[in-house]
């Protein structure tokens, strides 16, 4: 088999659920600029690729992705700039009492419990997006969950949801 059928065989596997990576974190045309993005760098690295090219190329698409947000931001400030305005925040698609306990964690957690509940990777597979052990991991997204559980009844408290024991009210 030559390398671009490989190559070819490679993108089948990874291409849907990368789009669907990309499409929960970002508007529809920046995903697909990204995922295009994300399949070069596939086929510079692909001697790279390791034998479970999912996390892989999760790994690659969230840079790839970083890139583009960072580009985004710098044309948003010189724009905003030009104009005398403020740039208002990228809206995320969420629920908003979820995307506010997400703004509220630090983008390390954030990106772990997306990991975790929108690509349903497990903590071996997160570690291989994210350059950590499974062990390492795992601890980490157990932390996350305890700090987006400690914002959600922050949240509901601060709405009159529990009483000052944490029971309803």
């Amino acid at each position: 088999m030559t390398r671009e059928e490989r190559f070819e065989a490679l993108a089948r596997e990874v291409i849907d659920p990368v789009r669907r990576f990309l499409a929960r974190r970002t508007d529809a045309d920046t995903a697909e600029d990204v995922l295009s993005e994300t399949l070069l760098v596939l086929w510079r690295r692909f001697d790279d690729v390791p034998d479970n090219a999912l996390p892989w190329a999760y790994g690659v698409a969230r840079g790839c992705l970083q890139n583009a947000e960072r580009s985004r931001r710098r044309q948003d400030r010189v724009a905003a700039k030009l104009a005398g305005q403020p740039v208002e925040p990228h809206p995320t698609g969420t629920d908003p009492r979820l995307a506010d306990a997400l703004g509220r964690l630090p983008e390390r957690d954030r990106e772990l419990l997306r990991l975790w509940a929108w690509e349903q990777l497990s903590p071996a597979e997160i570690g291989a997006v994210l350059d950590m052990t499974p062990n390492a991991a795992s601890i980490r997204l157990h932390r996350a969950k305890g700090k987006l559980l400690d914002e959600l009844r922050k949240a509901g408290s601060a709405a009159g949801h529990e009483g000052a024991e944490g029971r309803p009210s």
